[in-house]
């Protein structure tokens, strides 16, 4: 969204990235090629599998990240996500964009869903935090 509303020129005010599905090509174990074939389609309607898909579609299509908001971007080692979100992060700091990265050691795709394990606590938690702070700056 950070990225649709920078085209249309609105200021976003923050950016969370909690989820790794930032590319339309990457898989994991839990994320099918077939998942994800069938939730790009249901995205971009006619615009899946053309040359006509917008930057704006995913984060990681945008070749211009300057002026993003703030981002908070979180990922488990184990994701198989992990490389692109990482990337994305490091795309954000290099378009000067006040970034936070967190990387989860062993953490699956979905870490969250498992709140009994203290990693899902831990992931929780800082996204917990990193909106409090977020939210408290802005009054």
């Amino acid at each position: 969204m950070a990225t649709v509303a920078l085209h249309e020129e609105i200021e976003p005010l923050k950016e969370m990235i909690p989820i790794g599905v930032i590319n339309a090509e990457n898989l994991s174990l839990l994320w099918k090629k077939e998942s994800n074939a069938f939730g790009w389609q249901s995205y971009l309607g006619d615009l899946y599998g053309t040359e006509h898909v917008p930057d704006t579609a995913a984060p990681a299509r945008a070749e211009n990240l300057a002026g993003l908001p703030e981002a908070y971007v979180c990922v488990g080692g184990a994701d198989g996500f992990r490389d692109e979100d990482i990337t994305y992060a490091m795309r954000l700091y290099g378009a000067d964009v006040p970034t936070e990265l967190h990387v989860y050691p062993g953490a699956p795709h979905g870490v969250a869903l498992f709140s009994h394990l203290e990693v899902a606590q831990r992931y929780s938690a800082d996204q917990e935090d990193w909106l409090r702070r977020q939210l408290a700056r802005l009054g």
